[in-house]
């Protein structure tokens, strides 16, 4: 777990299968990070099952929940990922409607980002955005990410944009 000034970091459970529901079918989920097929409780179950927690398995990190420090609200997820067909982990976050653009996403990230370099031992972390997510772009400059270049993801064969750092 990581604690920052309002948040708290943690690994997703099969207790936080609702919350799932909700951030995977939130709109701007959809047209930014893509339709995981996630509808029903039952879903998001198996997908925190095969992706967050089979990563803290194989990798010691994967996509965590960010909650209110001082409440327990969830807003979102944040943590880093390995992808097959990328050669650093790379950074993800999404968060519900009410809690973007209030500095969360930055405060979650840059946590995320100590994290991976003082326990894990990182030292370089990449992100992947959809060329017109302008919000993300913008969270990942002022994260120190920089442009590297365009890459191609399956299955739709998207070209997204390719962004890293050095930790």
């Amino acid at each position: 777990m990581i604690e920052t000034a309002r948040l708290r970091i943690r690994d997703l459970g099969t207790p936080d299968a609702p919350f799932i529901v909700e951030l995977l079918n939130d709109p701007a989920f959809l047209r930014y990070i893509g339709d995981r097929g996630v509808r029903s409780d039952q879903d998001a179950v198996a997908y925190i099952e095969k992706g967050p927690a089979a990563s803290y398995a194989r990798h010691g990190f994967g996509l965590s929940a960010v909650e209110a420090r001082d409440d327990g609200t969830l807003m979102g997820i944040c943590g880093l990922l390995q992808r097959d067909e990328l050669d650093s982990p790379d950074l993800g976050f999404a968060f519900l409607p009410p809690f973007r653009r209030r500095g969360f996403a930055r405060e979650a990230a840059e946590a995320v980002l100590v994290d991976a370099a003082a326990r894990l031992g990182i030292t370089r972390v990449l992100a992947i955005t959809q060329p017109d997510n302008a919000s993300s772009m913008v969270l990942l400059e002022r994260l120190g990410f920089r442009f590297e270049r365009m890459v191609r993801k399956a299955p739709a064969d998207t070209e997204l944009r390719l962004y890293a750092r050095t930790l």
